[in-house]
């Protein structure tokens, strides 16, 4: 504790009192968890493309995925763009940047894991930020804490 000075206006006389300064103020889990939540949906790349991977998308992704799992299972070979059951058009996802990108089935199938992964490894670094005591002043803005 630190003395502080305080200068009464009406008798013209300084007093000393102990003071003591607020702690600064710790993040909290609530903080940790949206930055967490603000980068899973900011995207990611796969194959050097970057895609979009809100909520809906993910649930997309997860959903194409799993058709693409049950194509390989039925017999669908690499280069088959055609796999999801139209002959006529080929299987494309659209990119952040609103590229097409035709995907196989086994393209499909790795899209997915790589979309559950970026949201898995997201989740883990918030919960190593979480259970650290305090929790960094700078786990927003450190790359070094995320994936």
């Amino acid at each position: 504790m630190a003395p502080r000075y305080i200068y009464d206006l009406i008798s013209g006389t300084y007093s000393q009192e102990e003071f003591t300064p607020e702690p600064p103020a710790f993040p909290t889990s609530g903080e940790v968890d949206s930055e967490r939540d603000r980068r899973i949906t900011a995207g990611f790349t796969f194959e050097g493309v970057l895609y979009q991977s809100r909520p809906e998308d993910r649930e997309n992704i997860m959903g194409a995925s799993t058709a693409a799992l049950a194509a390989l299972v039925a017999g669908a070979q690499p280069g088959d763009y055609h796999w999801h059951g139209d002959p006529n058009t080929e299987f494309a996802w659209i990119a952040a940047d609103n590229a097409s990108h035709p995907m196989d089935a086994e393209t499909m199938f790795a899209f997915g894991k790589a979309a559950m992964t970026h949201k898995q490894l997201h989740i883990f670094a918030c919960r190593a930020l979480k259970d650290m005591d305090p929790i960094p002043s700078d786990f927003a803005t450190n790359p070094a804490y995320w994936p």
